[in-house]
């Protein structure tokens, strides 16, 4: 399952940018996030693994995210992989003006076991989601 989502942010690129590459905002907008640990290889770099625990609907979630591409201020792609299913993410980050980013996501599911039956049933779900995730940060970054 392959989809695209935008919006745009009332800051400058280079600011949102700056918040978007820190760990340590994640959990001023993810509020389902419970803990990250760095794995391997250079913390926010290309080829560095994390570990991300997240709590949803009273379970714990796993997950391990790998940095594919890093080339700020323009793109970033993360593989996000979790039982029965792989994410890859990946973010554009477009000026719309001095104080204007336009925020793009391609978002790009393979599932496994289960989930290819739950994921035909979920398909809207997962959209929405990545659009209530993005205006999470969008309200973090422009209330910073």
């Amino acid at each position: 399952m392959i989809y695209e989502k935008e919006l745009i942010i009332e800051l400058p690129r280079d600011k949102v940018v700056e918040l978007m590459d820190s760990f340590d905002n994640l959990k001023k907008w993810q509020p389902g996030l419970k803990s990250f640990e760095h794995i391997s290889g250079e913390p926010g770099q290309k080829g560095a693994i994390t570990k991300l625990i997240y709590e949803e609907r009273g379970r714990e979630v796993e997950m391990t995210e790998t940095i594919v591409t890093r080339n700020f201020p323009n793109e970033f792609t993360a593989l996000y992989e979790g039982k029965n299913v792989i994410n890859r993410f990946e973010n554009y980050f477009y000026e719309e003006g001095p104080n204007k980013t336009r925020w793009r996501t391609i978002s790009d599911f393979k599932f496994s076991g289960i989930w290819v039956i739950l994921s035909i049933f979920m398909r809207r779900a997962f959209p929405k989601q990545t659009l209530k995730d993005m205006k999470s940060f969008k309200n973090f970054v422009e209330n910073a």
